[in-house]
């Protein structure tokens, strides 16, 4: 397939750069991201990524972990058993 198409977008510049980055880093450009992110788009005929907006418990235990709310820990995966009773 030719690429004969040019798509623009505005986005914060930083924002850009920082991509710009971490594709750099997987040997891939903005272009490249673009045109596998749109060719995905095209044959599943939905977005490759999901777009949905946690629940407020789900929201409420995200924000406790990051928090270090109610977050365990175990020495090893038998003191991880131990503790779920298993």
């Amino acid at each position: 397939m030719a690429a004969n198409a040019f798509v623009r977008a505005r986005i914060d510049e930083t924002l850009k750069n920082e991509a710009a980055e971490v594709l750099a880093s997987m040997g891939l450009t903005i272009s490249d991201l673009v045109r596998i992110t749109l060719t995905k788009v095209a044959k599943d005929k939905a977005l490759p990524f999901d777009m949905r907006i946690p629940n407020e418990l789900t929201t409420k235990t995200i924000a406790n972990s990051e928090n270090g709310v109610d977050v365990h820990s175990a020495k090893n995966a038998d003191d991880l058993f131990d503790n779920l009773g298993i």
